[in-house]
């Protein structure tokens, strides 16, 4: 089979901004009187924002002491600081391996797409100067968050894919669990340990080890 696209979280895998999430749920939280630490953090990668909240609630035993409107209000406020920082990023930020990538699926006409809870991604993008990069940016405002394939699937869709004939890149748990489910061939980036028994396919330490000769050989398509 021919490979028809590779679809890309963002956090984790294009770029760190792990580090910047988690400097804004954690002001946000200790704000309303609720400590997390970094290995919490762990818990919300891959996830949406309001799926993150509603753990970080669960987690500070304030689940049912908020209404819809003030978790809202919550979230948003997490963001705007979220987005503050990214103020800072730069195109050397991007993860090494990545943009070489790119370029090698632009030049043999494979389309990329970026398959990413963030509704931040186009900000995100532009300020690491790759958004030209991407057939597209899946919105993902109404999907079902990871692990449930759907962002995957909407990705392949809008690059014109058969699910079966594309590659997902993930650093998270539910993000390869999301891949999986897709029906797609799944890439982690990170801890064999982790993302293996997630049921990732392979799993490289670091994204500076990715080519699409590696993609193409491991996940046997042309």
């Amino acid at each position: 089979m021919k490979l028809q696209a590779v679809l890309f979280d963002l956090d984790g895998v294009i770029t760190d901004t792990a580090k910047y999430h988690f400097t804004a749920w954690k002001q946000m939280a200790e704000r309303i009187g609720i400590e997390i630490d970094s290995e919490f953090n762990e818990s919300l990668k891959g996830i949406e924002r309001m799926q993150s909240l509603e753990r970080i609630l669960i987690h500070g035993q304030q689940e049912h002491k908020y209404t819809q409107e003030e978790k809202e209000r919550l979230a948003q406020q997490k963001n705007d600081e979220y987005v503050a920082l990214l103020a800072s990023l730069t195109p050397e930020d991007t993860y090494p391996g990545i943009k070489e990538l790119l370029q090698q699926l632009r030049d043999n006409g494979i389309p990329a797409v970026i398959a990413s809870a963030s509704k931040n991604a186009p900000l995100i993008l532009d300020a690491l100067q790759l958004r030209d990069y991407f057939h597209a940016i899946v919105d993902p405002s109404g999907i079902p968050g990871k692990p449930q394939p759907d962002i995957f699937l909407k990705a392949a869709e809008q690059a014109g894919a058969d699910p079966s004939c594309c590659i997902g890149v993930e650093d998270s748990q539910a993000g390869i669990e999301a891949i999986k489910a897709a029906g797609m061939y799944a890439v982690g980036i990170g801890e064999e340990n982790i993302l293996g028994p997630s049921g990732a396919d392979i799993v490289y330490a670091s994204t500076r080890e990715l080519s699409l000769q590696k993609l193409l050989a491991a996940a046997n398509l042309e």
